[in-house]
């Protein structure tokens, strides 16, 4: 099974992350330096964390000095949550709800839009389970690959 992450939750990842590993909790982090730590374009990366900072994630400082810097501490944010922030409700597909009743139109149809929801449930509970605090954990080696999600 194939479970994409956007291009933009990626990258609001890799900033998120990257702020983590260096310590971007009080001293803001400038969008130009974050770009070139992360290899990220500068200017999606500039709506992302627009995006971030809505949903509470990050807090903007402006003039000299100025930048982004984590809004609560590393092991309280999760995947899910920066996944949320920039693409929406994490589903397994854009399937719909599970219909009451039975009232199905078509045969089959309920049992799957319930194990879809079932599906995505499990992934967003995953997500959930990962914190910036993990994923700096592994990006130093101290934790082994994989062990995130183990």
């Amino acid at each position: 099974m194939c479970v994409k992450v956007s291009t933009r939750g990626d990258y609001a990842s890799r900033a998120l992350l990257s702020l983590t590993l260096h310590g971007a909790t009080s001293t803001p982090t400038s969008v130009k330096d974050i770009a070139e730590r992360t290899g990220l374009p500068q200017p999606y990366l500039e709506q992302i964390l627009l995006a971030l900072k809505g949903a509470g994630l990050v807090r903007s400082k402006r003039g000299v000095g100025g930048g982004y810097v984590l809004a609560r501490s590393p092991d309280e944010i999760t995947l899910a949550q920066i996944i949320s922030a920039v693409d929406g409700p994490i589903v397994a597909g854009d399937f719909g709800e599970p219909h009451e009743n039975g009232a199905c139109d078509h045969e089959g149809q309920c049992i799957l839009l319930g194990v879809w929801a079932e599906v995505g449930e499990k992934i967003r509970g995953e997500l959930q389970s990962v914190t910036l605090s993990d994923m700096a954990e592994r990006s130093r080696g101290k934790k082994p690959s994989g062990a995130i999600l183990a």
